[in-house]
């Protein structure tokens, strides 16, 4: 099969041994002809043929016509799953349309720099638009670059084109005159997989520009961070990366860069119902702004279709000063509910606790009770997700949950009997290291889990799915897979009943903070400030209709 086949195949399925063809492809498109070539890429082709006996004139014209079937192959050959560790997650060429026409608003650019280029849609798209503009690539895989290049070549954008084979954040660009466009989609790799020397990079460069840097950070972090150290006053940038640096700890560094020298002009957050980044679930973020700029009011809009993101506009602006003192930024996208009448923050009316972190789930959830300890130790506890979606909003029988051992601190009081079974459980816990984890060794008594009361509402804070509320009428506890939600006033059934269906039925998964690969998280403090109805209206006889 040949890349030009595999391309208009639905579903069609490869193997890493089409990358050879592929590659092939790109150099018969002109590939060499893009100036930059490396010593990497050199290794990588060095085994191909120098002729190549296929018609590549349907390939440039798709190119000419704005496709991009070099990166649609790559993508093929290469799952989402063999993608992710190097971040090579490509955009939707609607979404790249609209981030240059949104650039071509606000500036006229004579170079535009992609941070991370993989096949080149941005730079040949950017290149259509602003046809007099230097286009550089940075691309850290060389197999990316090479198809940067036959993409460009056959644009016919090889003679103002540049791919440089490199780390972004070591990238050395000449001084112009004129305005700098940086655009494109910084790669998204967690923290965990980037090098300890890239990690103090990181401190080290935000220090020197008098900000904090959390080594935890992603490398859109970095990204962001380097652009401000390659760029000037008076250029211009449009990214879109994953949107957790909106409410993430770690994603202070960006939120201060962008109120400080990298100038916000507008924020566009792309809930997974608009599937940015088909089969990811993710939620992503296209952010706008122009270096040295302060305006006193930024941009924020929710797109939450895909039609939305034919266009990059927004008539709702927030006020610098409400920005700075935000320690998230997600919530100030909703200015509807924000401007609802009859509501209040649901911590008026409840504290939210996570559950109780048992630090050895494998000896303190009891399947069997095998050591014969006292039931009043053994709690029926919500121990799984699951048991929460599947409860259709009441939780009214605790006979199939498991249950936890929690044991009392204090174990003198126990009769002989009693303390034996304790003693030989306790004997069997700490063979299976029970006592040695973080959580034990500050406990009171490492033995003793300290589960907290029933919680009248349970709520699960972490899925692919909004989160459900359910109405604890078993009396269950929970462990740290779930929220509980203690009222501060006093609420009645009906009152209980009503709050547990309206946030199972209006809180969605755009309230959270969704991290790549579509996992919405729910802090207490974040769920503690989800607008609900006040406890006159959930005591209205009416109700829901009270609240129109």
């Amino acid at each position: 099969m040949h890349v030009a086949e595999l391309t208009t195949a639905p579903g069609a399925q490869t193997a890493p041994q089409e990358l050879p063809e592929l590659l092939a492809l790109a150099l018969a498109l002109g590939a060499r002809s893009v100036a930059g070539w490396s010593a990497q890429e050199d290794r990588l082709v060095r085994s191909l043929p120098g002729t190549f006996p296929f018609s590549t004139s349907e390939l440039r014209q798709a190119i000419r016509d704005g496709a991009d079937p070099l990166g649609d192959a790559f993508c093929q050959i290469f799952s989402n799953d063999e993608r992710r560790p190097k971040g090579a997650t490509y955009t939707p060429q609607s979404i790249v349309q609209a981030m240059v026409e949104w650039a071509a608003s606000h500036v006229n650019p004579v170079r535009v720099v992609d941070p991370g280029a993989g096949s080149g849609r941005f730079l040949a798209a950017a290149g259509r638009q602003f046809p007099d503009a230097e286009l550089i690539a940075s691309e850290l895989d060389p197999v990316a670059a090479v198809l940067a290049r036959g993409h460009l070549a056959a644009a016919g954008l090889a003679d103002r084109a540049h791919v440089v084979v490199g780390d972004y954040r070591r990238l050395s660009m000449p001084e112009i005159d004129g305005p700098t466009l940086y655009l494109g989609n910084p790669p998204y790799v967690r923290h965990h997989l980037i090098e300890p020397d890239w990690k103090e990079w990181l401190v080290r460069t935000a220090k020197q520009r008098g900000l904090k840097a959390s080594q935890l950070a992603g490398l859109h972090v970095h990204f962001f961070l380097a652009t401000a150290e390659h760029a000037k006053r008076g250029d211009v940038g449009v990214l879109i990366t994953a949107a957790e640096w909106l409410d993430v700890n770690y994603g202070r560094l960006v939120r201060e860069l962008l109120l400080g020298e990298l100038g916000a002009a507008e924020v566009h957050v792309i809930e997974p119902t608009a599937d940015p980044f088909p089969g990811t679930q993710s939620t992503a973020v296209i952010t706008g702004f122009a270096v040295g700029a302060t305006p006193e009011k930024i941009g924020l809009r929710r797109i939450a279709t895909p039609s939305e993101l034919e266009s990059l506009r927004t008539d709702w602006f927030v006020g610098r000063d409400r920005l700075e003192a935000a320690d998230r930024w997600t919530p100030l996208t909703r200015p509807a509910r924000e401007r609802r009448e009859g509501f209040v923050e649901l911590g008026e009316l409840c504290r939210v606790h996570r559950g109780q972190v048992t630090g050895a789930n494998a000896v303190w959830i009891a399947d069997e009770n095998e050591f014969g300890l006292p039931e009043h130790f053994l709690f029926p506890t919500v121990t799984k997700a699951r048991e929460l979606f599947t409860a259709n909003g009441t939780l009214s029988d605790s006979s199939f949950l498991r249950r936890v051992i929690d044991l009392p601190p204090d174990l003198d009081g126990l009769d002989q009997a009693s303390f034996d079974r304790v003693h030989a459980f306790l004997g069997y816990a700490l063979t299976r290291g029970a006592a040695d984890g973080y959580v034990a060794r500050n406990r009171k008594a490492w033995w003793s889990v300290g589960l907290r009361e029933p919680a009248p509402i349970l709520a699960t804070y972490m899925a692919r799915r909004p989160p459900t509320f359910v109405r604890n009428l078993a009396e269950a506890r929970h462990i740290n897979i779930a929220h509980g939600l203690y009222p501060r006033v006093h609420l009645a059934e009906e009152q209980l009943q009503r709050l547990s269906r309206f946030l199972s039925g209006s809180v969605t998964m755009a309230e959270g903070r969704t991290y790549a690969g579509g996992l919405t998280k729910f802090e207490p403090g974040e769920m503690e400030r989800l607008l609900v109805p006040t406890p006159s209206l959930l005591g209205d006889a009416s109700f829901p209709e009270a609240m129109a």
